[in-house]
């Protein structure tokens, strides 16, 4: 057997398995901050009773000739 040939396969194994574990924490800090994006869009979003002061009445009916 070649030992070195054994040696590169290791190696190699090691890197691939670093590079998937550096990978993998990218994509988790990518996806919290995506999160707090997206919680931050929905805290932003008015609460419609509060700016809408129009009257009652408004939004009754539907004009269905046109």
């Amino acid at each position: 057997m070649d030992v070195t040939g054994i040696a590169n396969v290791a190696t190699t194994l090691a890197d691939v398995g670093t590079s998937q574990a550096v990978s993998i924490a990218v994509l988790k800090k990518a996806m919290d901050l995506q999160t707090e994006n997206a919680t931050a869009l929905i805290q932003a979003i008015p609460n419609p009773n509060k700016v809408q002061n129009l009257p009652p009445y408004l939004g009754q009916n539907i004009n269905t000739t046109a």
